[in-house]
């Protein structure tokens, strides 16, 4: 995600620290950091995303009575004719409020750092 960041980041600010005897690191920590917020927050969003999603996977799923596995609540509701859509539909609303609270606090963010590295010219 940084790479394409960093790859359409204004050289001329590069070569201007350049010139006034600016190694790499003090580039990086005074020139580049400061400007990487929404790339960041990107990261962090995808990063948060991707191990609630392996978190819920294996609590759904996984070998042990509790918490009732996706696939036995499955079995035990059609078995007795009842489909309760209005539990499955606030479980999923639970299992998703993580996610939604991150995405709302850092929205802004998420979309800047999204388009900064994707366009061109």
């Amino acid at each position: 995600y940084f790479r394409n960041y960093y790859a359409s980041f204004p050289t001329e600010l590069v070569r201007a620290a350049m010139i006034d005897g600016a190694g790499f690191f003090r580039i990086f920590w005074r020139i580049l950091l400061p400007v990487s917020g929404p790339i960041a927050v990107v990261s962090v969003i995808w990063q948060f995303t991707n191990i609630w999603n392996d978190f819920l996977f294996g609590v759904s799923f996984g070998g042990t009575s509790q918490p009732m596995t996706v696939a036995l609540n499955n079995l035990v509701q059609s078995s007795t004719g009842v489909k309760e859509y209005n539990v499955h539909f606030a479980g999923a609303i639970l299992a998703a409020l993580p996610t939604l609270f991150v995405y709302i606090v850092a929205g802004r963010y998420f979309v800047r750092g999204l388009m900064a590295g994707s366009v061109k010219g």
